[in-house]
C-alpha cells in the first residue's frame, strides 16, 4: 500500500489563512492530489467544557482598534477547560485458527505501540525506500495518533509460546481542534486482500472523530485513489488542489 501524504485549502480566522481541505459530516465509515473526507450535515458534537465561538475577529475583541475615541479594551473570553484525551484503544479485528493448530489474533491499537526496527522491516517489505532511523523515531514521537495492527500468534503446544509481528501502520499529525493529515498507510504484503487496510483506516478515522477532529485530509498515489475513494474521500473537493514547494538547488 503506498504512502499517504496531505495539504488543504484555507479558511480566514482573524485574517490568518488556516486549512481546511476535508470536512468531514457524518458518515461512519470512512484517500493524485488533495483528498477529502465528507461529512452529512449535521450539527458540530459539542465539545465539553465550554469553548467560546470565534463569532468575532481579533479585531473586533479589542475596542480601542474600533473606536479611536476610546481606550478601553475588552477582556477576552476565558481560554476553554482542558479536554481530556480519550484513552487509547485496542480492538481484535479478526481471530482465526491456523492449518497447524495455532492461534492468531489481529490486534488494533491506538497506543502507538511501533518498535522502528519492525516498522522499518514492514517498510521493506512494500517496497519503500528506507529512511533514517532517527527520523522515522522522530515522526513517530510527533505525530497526534499513531495506530497498529499486530498479528499475535498463539501455538497450540503445552507451553503456549506467543509471536508479535507487526503488519500494518497508519499515523496522523494534527492541530488538536479542527484538522488532521494521515500519513504512512502501509500493510504487509502478505496481510493485503483480507479487507485489513479498510479496518485500519475506519479505526484512524473514527478515533479521529471520538477526538472531535472532523477535518481529515491526505495523498495517495494513482494506484490506491479507489481504495480511498472507496473509504468516503474525495479527489479534488471543488477544484481544490494540492501544492508542493520544493527546494531548488
Amino acid at each position: 500500500m503506498a504512502p499517504a501524504f496531505a495539504a488543504a485549502p484555507s479558511f480566514s480566522v482573524c485574517g490568518v489563512r488556516i486549512p481546511i481541505s476535508c470536512r468531514f459530516e457524518g458518515q461512519s465509515t470512512v484517500p493524485s492530489p488533495t483528498l477529502r473526507f465528507l461529512r452529512n450535515q449535521v450539527a458540530a458534537k459539542t465539545r465539553s467544557g465550554a469553548p467560546w465561538s470565534l463569532k468575532a475577529g481579533l479585531w473586533d475583541s479589542l475596542s480601542f482598534l474600533k473606536n479611536n475615541n476610546s481606550t478601553e479594551t475588552v477582556e477576552p473570553p476565558p481560554a476553554p477547560l482542558e479536554i481530556e484525551e480519550p484513552l487509547p484503544q485496542e480492538l481484535v479485528l479478526l481471530e482465526r485458527t491456523l492449518p497447524d493448530g495455532s492461534t492468531e489474533q489481529i490486534l488494533f491499537s491506538s497506543a502507538g505501540d511501533v518498535d522502528i526496527y519492525d516498522l522499518q522491516a514492514l517498510c521493506d517489505k512494500v517496497g519503500w525506500p528506507r529512511r533514517p532511523l532517527s527520523k522515522i523515531a522522530a515522526s513517530l514521537r510527533n505525530s497526534y495518533l499513531v495506530a497498529t495492527l499486530h498479528s499475535i500468534i498463539r501455538s497450540s503446544g503445552t507451553e503456549r509460546e506467543e509471536k508479535k509481528q507487526l503488519i500494518g501502520m497508519a499515523r496522523a499529525t494534527s492541530d488538536h481542534a479542527f484538522n488532521a493529515t494521515i500519513w504512512d498507510v502501509l500493510v504487509d504484503p502478505s496481510y493485503q486482500g483480507q479487507g485489513l487496510g479498510k479496518a485500519l483506516m475506519e479505526k484512524v478515522i473514527r478515533t479521529l472523530l471520538q477526538r472531535d477532529i472532523n477535518n481529515i485530509t491526505l495523498f495517495a498515489d494513482n494506484k490506491v485513489v479507489d481504495f480511498y475513494k472507496n473509504l468516503g474521500f474525495e479527489v479534488d473537493p471543488q477544484g481544490i488542489k494540492g501544492m508542493f514547494w520544493y527546494p531548488r538547488f
